[in-house]
């Protein structure tokens, strides 16, 4: 399968210049024959806590019908992010569509972002999702996710990939790095990490968006404001990562649950 990592600087809060450079990475990958295209969290609007105005009710969202028209057009999937509501309260969401527009899988962030007013205003979600796209078995996460390997652990027992779309900013970008190594090496699977660039009203970013293989080996990192990386990943790499070392094995899940609940 063909992942185009997408480093964006959509601005903040303003949808049609979000839109415009979506359209311009779309055409890029598409002459790449991407299968899947990925871009940062909140796709459209930046990470922005404006829950009434640029959140949207699911069952007719502009953002999903924008990209769902674009992924017929491309004939590519895309892995976008967007705010829902629902009976008044938010949740921060990552989508994948298949190549014909259809929704594959839709993730709620589980766990808002506390230390910067995010859970003041968006719930977290309660379940781990997964989908089938070219043959590959992919869960979908969001930024702050990040930091709790238990629920990586989790998706990696169906999941060969996972994507991580980020607005993760530019002073803890480090952790950003190191963390996208790890939760590929501890869960032998593919981490696509893709964070925007640019600025919002109070942060810098540096993309640094990220593809780690099953081995924590590093297959792309971007470093252009507005960039754009295609790579080619097999699912029997992961495989045979996994029976060559078999970590798994060995895990005692049923002492870790019992010293977590303690």
């Amino acid at each position: 399968m063909k992942i185009a990592l997408v480093q964006l600087d959509m601005g903040f809060e303003n949808k049609d210049m979000a839109k415009q450079r979506c359209v311009e990475m779309m055409e890029k990958a598409n002459k790449q024959c991407a299968d899947l295209i990925v871009f940062p969290e909140m796709t459209l609007t930046g990470f922005t806590m404006q829950t009434g105005i640029y959140g949207e009710q699911k069952q007719n969202s502009e953002t999903v019908a924008y990209f769902q028209n674009a992924a017929k057009k491309y004939s590519m999937g895309i892995v976008f992010g967007v705010i829902f509501l629902e009976n008044g309260r938010a949740e921060n969401h990552s989508i994948i569509l298949d190549k014909k527009g259809k929704i594959q899988a839709d993730y709620a962030k589980i766990h808002p972002f506390s230390y910067g007013a995010e859970a003041k205003y968006y719930v977290g979600g309660n379940e781990i999702v997964y989908c089938e796209m070219e043959g590959m078995t992919i869960s979908p996460f969001v930024c702050y996710d990040l930091r709790f390997p238990e629920i990586f652990q989790v998706a990696s027992k169906k999941s060969h990939c996972m994507t991580v779309i980020a607005n993760w900013p530019k002073q803890r970008i480090a952790h950003w790095k190191i963390l996208l190594q790890a939760r590929a090496i501890e869960t032998q699977s593919f981490i696509v990490g893709v964070n925007r660039s640019g600025k919002d009203k109070t942060l810098e970013y540096s993309g640094d968006s990220m593809l780690v293989a099953p081995t924590g080996e590093i297959l792309a990192h971007l470093t252009e404001q507005n960039d754009l990386q295609v790579v080619e990943i097999d699912i029997h790499q992961a495989k045979q990562c996994r029976q060559e070392f078999p970590v798994k094995a060995d895990r005692k899940e049923m002492l870790y649950g019992k010293w977590l609940l303690e």
